[in-house]
C-alpha cells in the first residue's frame, strides 16, 4: 500500500494532467442549481420532469466498474449517489474522470435524477467539472485512529467523518442563539467591552500579558468583562449582557481551556436572591426551547433541571464533605488540613485555601442542579456581604453533573471605600505568592465613586454549558479548535 507521500506525489501528477488539459483545477465558482438536500426533497418532481440540475460537493466514495462508475458526493446539506456512464459522457471524458479524480476532490456534476433498481436516488452525470483537487487522501476509517487528540488537532477531518461532532457544533450555535433571544426578550441590551485591558480584573485568575507598540504600553487579555460592564451600570444602562472570549493563563483539563466563551450579564436594582429565580427561569426556558424537556442525560446520568433547585449554604456543604467547620477554624489550621488533603499548602488566605479543599472534596458530590450560597468573605472581592452577617457573601454558584460549575453570581459591591479595601487585601496576597489575586484598579474605583446602583451580576462559561447539554466529557469536544500541547 502506498504511503501518504507517494499518494500525494501521484495526485500532484494528476493535478498537472488537469492543468495540461487546459482545465482549471481550482475554479472561482460553481454553477450549482440545488443543494443536495433540496434535490432529494424535490426528487419526484425533478425525476418526472427529467430536468437537468447541477450539484456540487466532495467525493466521499468512488467505485469504478469498467465503463460505469458510482460515487457518493456530499455537501453541507446531505449526500447523494452519482452515476457515470461511458456511453453518456463519452469515452474521452469518462477516461479523464477515472484517471484524474479521487476521493476527497470537490466536483460539480450536471445531470438528471433517477432511481436505481435498488431504490437509491441517483444523479446520472452528463458532464462534470473539478472544483478543488485534493492532494492528501482522506483517512478511510477515521474512527480507527488511536490518537484521540488528533481529532482535535485536525478538526476539519473530524467534522468530515464524524456526523455526531458536526451536530454538536450545530447545537452549540442554537444554544447561543437561544441565549441571545432570552436576554433580548427580558429587556437586556447586548454590548461589547475591551478584550485588551490596561489592568485585568473581574475574576481570580492569571492573565496573558502583551505589549502595544503604538503606545509603548503593556496590556492584558481580559480574564472577565465584569468591571467594564459595571461601568455601564454607572453610565445609566440597567440591563446589559455580553457573550465573548475571555483568556486565563492557567492549566488545561476537561473543564478548562485558556481561551473560552463567557456569558456575563448585570442587572441594576436587583439582588442575588432574585437572580437565583431568574437563573431558574433562564435554564427552564433554554431547555424547553432546545429539547422540550427539563431533563438531560450526561455521562450515563439523568439530570433533572425541574425547578425549584436545591439551595445549600457553602459552610454546611463544607462541613458535610470536608468535616471542617469554617466558622471555627483559623487560617493556619486550615492550611495544615489542606496540606493533609491536597498534599501541598495552597497560597492565599482562608477563603482561597477553603476553595481548594471544596473543589477536591465537596464540589464533585453535587449531581442535581444546586445553588451553593453564602460563600465566605474573601472568596469574591467584588461581591457584597450579606446584610447583618459580614462573614458571608451575597453570592451563589450553580453546580451540577458531579461538580460542573456553571454559574457564578452575586450582589455587586458598590461601596467604593470597601472596594478599595478589598483590592488592597488582594494586592497583599499577590505579594505573598497568590498569583491569581485581583489587582487594584484605580479607574474602576473612581467610576464607583460617581455612584453605581444596587445590582446583581452573573457569569457563565458557554463551553461548559454546551458540554453539559451535548453530553461531552471535555470542553475540547465542544470548542472547534481547542488549545493543544505541542506534539
Amino acid at each position: 500500500m502506498a504511503n501518504i507521500d507517494e499518494i500525494r506525489k501521484i495526485r500532484i501528477q494528476k493535478l498537472e494532467a488537469i492543468k495540461k488539459a487546459g482545465i482549471l483545477a481550482y475554479p472561482e465558482i460553481t454553477k450549482r442549481t440545488h443543494e443536495i438536500a433540496s434535490a432529494l426533497k424535490d426528487f419526484s418532481a425533478l425525476n418526472k420532469s427529467k430536468k437537468e440540475i447541477i450539484l456540487s460537493g466532495r467525493i466521499k466514495s468512488l467505485r469504478i466498474h469498467g465503463g460505469a462508475t458510482f460515487l457518493n458526493m456530499e455537501d453541507g446539506t446531505g449526500t447523494i449517489q452519482a452515476f457515470f456512464n461511458k456511453n453518456r459522457i463519452g469515452e474521452n471524458g469518462y477516461d479523464f474522470f477515472t484517471e484524474n479524480f479521487d476521493i476527497g476532490d470537490f466536483v460539480e456534476i450536471r445531470g438528471i435524477l433517477f432511481e436505481t433498481k435498488t431504490g437509491e436516488k441517483t444523479l446520472e452525470a452528463a458532464d462534470f467539472k473539478m472544483l478543488a483537487k485534493s492532494l492528501l487522501p482522506l483517512p478511510e476509517k477515521w474512527h480507527g485512529i488511536q490518537d484521540v487528540e488528533e481529532r482535535f488537532r485536525k478538526r476539519y477531518l473530524d467534522l468530515i467523518f464524524n456526523k455526531d461532532v458536526k451536530e454538536k457544533f450545530i447545537l452549540r450555535a442554537r444554544i447561543i442563539k437561544e441565549i441571545r433571544n432570552f436576554f433580548e426578550n427580558e429587556g437586556f441590551i447586548e454590548v461589547e467591552t475591551p478584550i485588551l485591558q490596561p489592568i485585568y480584573g473581574g475574576a481570580t485568575a492569571r492573565p496573558f500579558k502583551t505589549h502595544l507598540n503604538a503606545l509603548d504600553a503593556d496590556l492584558y487579555l481580559r480574564i472577565s468583562p465584569e468591571l467594564y460592564l459595571k461601568r455601564l451600570l454607572i453610565g445609566g444602562f440597567e440591563k446589559v449582557f455580553e457573550i465573548g472570549k475571555c483568556f486565563r493563563n492557567e492549566g488545561l483539563d476537561r473543564q478548562h481551556n485558556p481561551d473560552f466563551t463567557e456569558l456575563e450579564f448585570y442587572w441594576a436594582y436587583t439582588d442575588y436572591k432574585n437572580l437565583m429565580n431568574f437563573t431558574e427561569k433562564f435554564f427552564s426556558t433554554l431547555l424547553k426551547n432546545l429539547f422540550g424537556s427539563q431533563k438531560i442525560n450526561y455521562e450515563g446520568r439523568e439530570i433533572d433541571f425541574k425547578i425549584p433547585w436545591q439551595r445549600i449554604e457553602y459552610n454546611v456543604l463544607f462541613k458535610k464533605y470536608a468535616d471542617i467547620n469554617l466558622e471555627e477554624i483559623n487560617t493556619e489550621a486550615l492550611r495544615k488540613k489542606a496540606k493533609e488533603i491536597l498534599g501541598s499548602s495552597p497560597k492565599g488566605e482562608k477563603a482561597e485555601i477553603a476553595d481548594e479543599i471544596y473543589k477536591k472534596l465537596c464540589r464533585p458530590k453535587i449531581i442535581e442542579p444546586t445553588f451553593l450560597i453564602h460563600h465566605p468573605k474573601g472568596s469574591a472581592p467584588l461581591a457584597k456581604e450579606i446584610e447583618g452577617d459580614p462573614s458571608e457573601l451575597a453570592r451563589f454558584q450553580l453546580v451540577a453533573a458531579g461538580g460542573m460549575e456553571l454559574v457564578n453570581a452575586f450582589s455587586e459591591l458598590n461601596d467604593p471605600i470597601e472596594q478599595r479595601a478589598r483590592f488592597k487585601e488582594q494586592e497583599k496576597i499577590l505579594k505573598e505568592g497568590f498569583e491569581e489575586a485581583q489587582r487594584m484598579d484605580e479607574d474602576f474605583i473612581e467610576a464607583l465613586e460617581y455612584g453605581m446602583p444596587p445590582a446583581a451580576g452573573f457569569g457563565m462559561g458557554i463551553d461548559r454549558l454546551v458540554a453539559l447539554l451535548t453530553d461531552s466529557h471535555s470542553l475540547r469536544e465542544v470548542i472547534l479548535f481547542p488549545t493543544m500541547r505541542k506534539k
